[in-house]
């Protein structure tokens, strides 16, 4: 599950950025962006956060994530359209091999809502 190694990766990063504030806020939400070409698993990315950050500084935040489905670009076509995961990424008008992925690869912070304890 490389859910629990992206959400280590991310109480690093949000760790580091908690550290040099001079008024550690206290952390309620945690935006991210993930598109749906990462092949991770929402559910089980929340189930980790919350499992790794019981006792920590972010303990008690919300995991708040906005998925952005995979569009790409035909080239032959001249036209987006939405791959079927795991099946068909072909364009589905010409047949063309996806070459040009416009969005669905996103995967990072988006925001942080924070208070001043």
């Amino acid at each position: 599950m490389h859910e629990t190694d992206m959400t280590k990766a991310l109480i690093v990063t949000i760790q580091d950025w908690w550290d040099a504030q001079p008024e550690r806020p206290i952390i309620q939400k945690v935006h991210l962006i993930v598109g749906t070409f990462t092949c991770v698993e929402p559910a089980s990315l929340e189930f980790a956060f919350e499992v790794q950050t019981q006792g920590t500084f972010l303990d008690g935040a919300e995991l708040v994530i906005k998925d952005i489905p995979l569009v790409a670009h035909c080239h032959t076509c001249r036209s987006d359209y939405s791959p079927d995961l795991g099946s068909q990424y072909a364009c589905p008008t010409c047949n063309s091999p996806m070459e040009d992925i416009r969005s669905g690869r996103e995967l990072k912070i988006d925001r942080l809502e924070c208070v001043t304890a």
